[in-house]
């Protein structure tokens, strides 16, 4: 009951922020309050693998929540022209907006 639940929360989570679990249906921007590149990791409050500066123009593909309940993103994108699957980022420094 508790994996239906958690996969429940995670379907809401996805429509909230305006994504299907399949494709990506929103551009988004990171905007990291503090002014400093946004930390991207391996898995929600894992290892760091990346940075990336405020203002990239990323999509959201995946979400889950970390050990605490807080919401995470998994960010793909354009890079130098070349699609690029980045990592996992905290949810409030990325910005959404449709097309």
């Amino acid at each position: 009951m508790k994996r239906l639940a958690h996969t429940f929360s995670l379907s809401a989570f996805a429509i909230i922020i305006g994504m299907s679990t399949a494709h990506a249906e929103r551009v988004c921007k990171v905007t990291d309050p503090t002014g400093t590149p946004l930390n991207i990791r391996e898995k929600p409050n894992g290892k760091i693998i990346n940075k990336l500066r405020n203002e990239r123009e990323v999509y959201i593909t995946d979400a889950d929540y970390d050990s605490r309940g807080r919401p995470w993103v998994y960010l793909e994108g354009y890079y130098q022209g070349e699609y690029r699957q980045w990592g996992w980022a905290i949810r409030e420094f990325v910005s959404c907006y449709d097309r």
